[in-house]
């Protein structure tokens, strides 16, 4: 039987961290990855398509903006609110004020490759449960 890929929709990263996350998503999951650059880019393909997970820089890389807004947008719009979204920061602090707007406890770029990582992601990426 095969199984479908997780989409991830990855929000206001440069390149090169788009890159190495997307890396990483495809490696262990093997999840298909969007890229959004800013917050009205975000939100008009979470209106488009699909996704399992949304992945959110603290600071998008386009515009400077505060990821946490994306998150709250999200939680305010009942569409979105039920699709799984994690703050990308290495900043606890971040990441506490990501859960409190909804999001799910997210990681930072220096532990991406990091067995907790890995574990962080499995419950929204994992296919194997309906292999």
């Amino acid at each position: 039987m095969t199984t479908v890929p997780k989409r991830v929709l990855d929000v206001g990263q440069c390149p090169p961290d788009h890159g190495a996350i997307r890396a990483m998503l495809v490696s262990l999951f093997g999840a298909e990855v969007d890229s959004a650059l800013t917050t009205a880019q975000a939100l008009q393909m979470l209106a488009d398509r699909a996704y399992d997970l949304v992945l959110v820089n603290r600071l998008l890389d386009l515009d400077r903006s505060d990821g946490i807004d994306l998150i709250r947008q999200m939680q305010g719009r009942p569409k979105l609110s039920n699709i799984p979204v994690m703050l990308i920061s290495n900043r606890e602090d971040a990441q506490r004020r990501a859960v409190e707007a909804g999001a799910a406890h997210g990681f930072g770029k220096a532990g991406l490759h990091a067995p907790a990582t890995e574990a962080l992601l499995r419950p929204f990426l994992d296919t194997t449960a309906y292999a």
